[in-house]
């Protein structure tokens, strides 16, 4: 523990807004009020979260998203 580090404030990145007209979604800030419980063999979800990792997205995120484009494509 070093006081040296405890004196320095946090950085922020502040990143540019892209030149030129571009579209910028705007993600819903819905509380998420529901849970969905699965059984999967452990080797699956740990390489199914591993991948999500390495893709730099999470597992909840991409069975959310599956969950959305199957509701959609299988509307009545």
């Amino acid at each position: 523990m070093g006081s040296k580090d405890a004196a320095q404030p946090d950085k922020i990145t502040v990143k540019s807004k892209p030149k030129g007209k571009s579209k910028v979604k705007v993600k819903s800030k819905a509380k998420k009020d529901s849970q969905l419980i699965l059984r999967l063999d452990k080797k699956e979800r740990d390489a199914f979260v591993d991948l999500c990792k390495d893709m730099d997205t999470s597992a909840a995120r991409e069975i959310r998203g599956f969950i959305r484009k199957f509701m959609k494509k299988n509307k009545r």
